[in-house]
């Protein structure tokens, strides 16, 4: 790996060193929309550590120091983002003009941003996910014990992708979200999609199919596939006609695969500490976290998602 070195002049100092490899230096010069917005605003973690959940702190991921031990905890508290989610954010795009690209280059403050960023991408060990999965086959927590209350639960984010609809565009996850109650699966391998299949599928929990159906347009369940390798992203595309064939074209607005906008900042907030681990969670019509779990379903857990629908829907209907 090349290594470089060069004075960059800035305002606050008239040279300020610049180490960087040479296969991070196009990631840094075109950093996208969140490093824009992300120096205007405090970093929760860092600020605020008492903002996450403590279990979500102990728990295996895949930077920082290694685990030797682990048993999963359940959820103490909210996980999620403090803002709504709005179309458009999360989207991986850059509609930055090559000025702005400029002024952000020289930015020291975005800069000493970016390259925290770029520490902890270089920081992580490759196999680190598959050897966290040793812990209660990757389960990085306990779903909670009853649903969060709606005026301390957090947003469920944006995110932005293809759906199974035979067109070309892409499209945002919030429109399909808001109004409903979503039981949302988030996976990125045929073994974490194994995994949100043990809460979410028929098979699995032919109740909860009952319940939606029941409930006609209240509930409904959408799926989140995460895949930012563009060859897998292609494969999977060739073969979405066999998810369309699965889910039926009335589902198919509800499945996107999404390959840009998850940062390592957006997984820390939603609890999706292990890319090879399915997650599971229950979203009211605001888009608010009322509830998550994650690995392969527990009875206990999906016990707990058919009260948590139940107590969403009723809630809805009460005059």
């Amino acid at each position: 790996m090349i290594i470089l070195k060069w004075p960059l002049r800035t305002a606050k100092s008239p040279y300020v060193p610049i180490i960087a490899s040479s296969c991070h230096i196009q990631s840094l010069i075109t950093s996208g929309y969140h490093l824009r917005h992300v120096s205007q605003k405090s970093d929760t973690t860092e600020s605020n550590p008492d903002a996450h959940s403590s279990v979500l702190q102990e728990a295996p991921k895949a930077y920082g120091k290694d685990v030797s031990e682990y048993t999963p905890k359940p959820l103490d508290r909210p996980i999620g983002l403090l803002d709504p989610p709005k179309p458009g954010e999360n989207t991986g795009i850059d509609f930055r003009t090559w000025k702005q690209r400029r002024d952000d280059f020289v930015d020291y403050d975005k800069h000493l941003v970016r390259r925290r960023q770029l520490k902890m991408k270089m920081a992580t060990p490759y196999f680190r996910e598959w050897s966290n999965m040793r812990f209660s086959k990757g389960k990085s927590f306990l779903a909670p014990l009853r649903l969060f209350r709606a005026d301390k639960a957090l947003y469920f984010p944006n995110f932005f992708g293809k759906t199974l609809i035979k067109d070309k565009k892409l499209r945002d996850t919030t429109p399909i979200l808001n109004n409903k109650i979503s039981i949302v699966g988030a996976f990125s391998s045929a073994w974490g999609e194994n995994q949100a299949a043990s809460f979410i599928s028929k098979d699995k929990n032919p109740d909860l199919h009952e319940i939606i159906a029941s409930a006609k347009d209240l509930a409904q369940i959408v799926q989140i596939n995460f895949e930012d390798n563009a060859l897998k992203a292609m494969i999977i595309k060739l073969f979405m006609w066999n998810q369309r064939q699965k889910l039926g074209s009335e589902n198919w607005d509800k499945y996107f695969l999404v390959e840009k906008g998850l940062t390592m900042e957006l997984r820390d907030m939603i609890g999706l500490l292990n890319s090879k681990v399915g997650y599971i969670y229950l979203l009211d019509r605001e888009c608010k976290i009322r509830w998550a779990g994650c690995g392969f379903c527990e009875d206990y857990e999906r016990e707990g998602l058919l009260k948590g629908v139940r107590k969403l829907i009723d809630d809805t209907n009460r005059p």
